[in-house]
């Protein structure tokens, strides 16, 4: 592997870490609304625009056929997904 692989390497590397960092942190997230079955603290408008976001940057992802780019996305996108309709569903709550 030339010198030019092997920074390729490290960037894939940087790109997954980051990308693995910023999906799981919603994981608790997740499990706290779930458990507590409360989401005053989160936005409505602020988490739909989010989850949008996270469809177009897989979709995006898919053109460029980037593996971190699409698999973090599309967890992430789960979660979101997740926290967006336990937010609908928990503000209706009295």
């Amino acid at each position: 592997m030339g010198p030019c692989g092997v920074m390729r390497a490290w960037i894939e590397y940087i790109g997954s870490l980051a990308a693995a960092c910023t999906t799981l942190c919603w994981l608790p997230q997740a499990v706290k609304i779930i458990r507590e079955r409360q989401t005053q603290g989160i936005s409505l408008l602020t988490q739909a625009v989010f989850t949008v976001g996270l469809a177009l940057w897989l979709i995006y992802g898919l053109f460029l056929m980037n593996w971190p780019l699409i698999l973090a996305n599309a967890v992430t996108l789960v979660f979101s997904v997740v926290i967006l309709i336990l937010k609908v569903r928990y503000s209706e709550s009295p």
